[in-house]
C-alpha cells in the first residue's frame, strides 16, 4: 500500500469514531470504486486486518477490473466481496445488509454535458433501488452521497451555505441534471425514511481531494495536482477568482463515518473545511510554490467555447459551507492546504 494512504488510513483509525458498530456487520459500499467510497472501503478492511473486526465489504462496481486494480491489496481476503452490476438495475444480493454507503454517482463536471442521463440516472434509479434494499434488509443506517451542488445560486455569496440555504438551480441548465437529480435522491431519502423506516442520513461533500482521486477527472484542483505530478506548467482556463474551501481526504472520511453512525435520521450535513478556503489562483500558485525545485510556472489561457470548461463551469463564485451542524456532532477538519495538497501530490510519486 502506498505509505501516505497507510498513513491517512491509520490517522483516520485513531479518531473517535465507535469502529466496534462494524464488528462482524455486512456494509455493502456502492459506487465503491469513486475516489471517497473506496477511502472507506479501505479503512474498514484495515479494521479487519488489524483490528480484526470481521466485517464484510461488498463492493458494488460497474468496473471488476478496476475494482481488482484498486482493491488489489484484499483479493485474498473473504471479507472483500464484489458486486458486479450497474447500481440502476435491480440489487441482487441475498445476504443480510446491516449498513450501507451509497456512493454510486458520475460526479465529475466532465461527464454532464456528454452523458446527462446516464449521471441523473444513478442519482435517481439507483437511489430507489438502494432505498428499497434497505427497507429489505431493515439496515441499521444508510449513508447517502449528496453534493454541495444542491445549494444552486445563492443571493449572498458572502454568506456561508447552512443546510437550509436552498438557492436557484436551472432545470432547463443541462449542467443542473447533477444537481437536480442529487436534490431528488435527497427527498426520496427523506420520503423512504418517513414511509419506510429507513435510517438515511445524507452528506454534502465540498471540494474534497486527496490520495487516489483521478486527476483526469476534470476538477480543476485535480487538473492542478495532475500539473505538478507530470511537472507541466499550471494552465488557467478562468480567471480563477472563484472561492473555494478545500477539504483533506482524512477529515472528510472521518466526517462520513460519523455522520453514517450517529447522524440523525432524515437529516443533511455538510461536509467541507471553511477554514481552507481560497481562490483558484491562488490555490494554483499555492501548489507551484510547494515545489519550488520544478520551476513551474501558472499560465492563463481561457478558450471560449470548450464544453467541458465553459459550459460546464460552476455558474457559483464563492461556495463556502456553514459546518456547525457536523461540528456538533464532534467533527472538526484539522488538515490545511499546503499540508494536504504535499502530501496529495507525493502520494503519486
Amino acid at each position: 500500500m502506498n505509505k501516505i494512504i497507510e498513513e491517512d488510513i491509520a490517522n483516520i483509525i485513531q479518531s473517535n469514531i465507535e469502529w466496534s458498530s462494524f464488528k462482524k456487520k455486512t456494509v455493502l459500499v456502492t459506487g465503491a470504486n469513486g475516489f471517497l467510497p473506496a477511502y472507506m472501503v479501505e479503512v474498514m478492511m484495515y479494521l479487519n486486518i488489524h483490528c480484526g473486526y470481521d466485517i464484510n465489504v461488498v463492493c458494488l462496481v460497474r468496473n471488476l477490473s478496476k475494482a481488482q486494480s484498486r482493491f488489489a491489496n484484499y483479493l485474498d481476503n473473504s471479507h472483500l466481496l464484489f458486486l458486479h452490476q450497474d447500481v440502476c438495475d435491480e440489487i441482487m444480493y441475498d445476504n443480510k445488509i446491516d449498513f450501507i454507503i451509497h456512493a454510486a454517482s458520475q460526479a465529475s463536471p466532465k461527464y454532464y454535458g456528454v452523458d446527462p442521463v446516464g449521471t441523473l440516472s444513478a442519482n435517481i434509479f439507483g437511489t430507489r433501488n438502494i432505498l428499497n434494499l434497505a427497507v429489505t434488509n431493515k439496515v441499521e443506517s444508510l449513508l447517502y452521497f449528496s453534493s454541495g451542488e444542491i445549494y444552486g445560486i445563492q443571493s449572498d455569496e458572502s454568506v456561508q451555505i447552512h443546510e437550509d440555504s436552498y438557492g436557484f438551480v436551472n432545470p432547463m441548465n443541462i449542467r443542473s441534471c447533477y444537481a437536480e437529480s442529487k436534490r431528488m435522491g435527497e427527498n426520496m431519502c427523506v420520503s423512504w425514511g418517513s414511509q419506510y423506516g429507513v435510517n438515511a442520513k445524507i452528506v454534502r461533500p465540498f471540494h474534497t481531494y486527496g490520495p487516489g482521486m483521478d486527476l483526469t477527472d476534470g476538477r480543476v484542483f485535480a487538473d492542478f495536482v495532475g500539473n505538478i505530478v507530470n511537472n507541466e506548467d499550471i494552465i488557467m482556463k478562468s480567471d480563477g477568482l472563484a472561492q473555494r474551501p478545500f477539504c483533506y481526504l482524512t477529515d472528510a472520511i472521518i466526517a462520513y463515518f460519523k455522520i453514517l453512525l450517529v447522524g440523525e435520521s432524515g437529516e443533511a450535513y455538510n461536509v467541507g473545511n471553511p477554514n481552507c478556503e481560497c481562490s483558484i489562483i491562488e490555490l494554483a500558485q499555492t501548489l507551484v510554490t510547494l515545489f519550488p525545485e520544478k520551476s513551474l510556472k501558472v499560465i492563463t489561457q481561457i478558450t471560449a467555447n470548450d464544453l467541458t470548461t465553459v459550459q460546464m463551469k460552476s455558474p457559483l463564485q464563492r461556495s463556502t459551507p456553514d459546518i456547525k451542524k457536523i461540528s456538533d456532532l464532534g467533527w472538526c477538519p484539522i488538515v490545511s492546504v499546503e499540508q494536504g495538497f504535499k502530501r496529495t501530490i507525493e502520494s503519486y510519486w
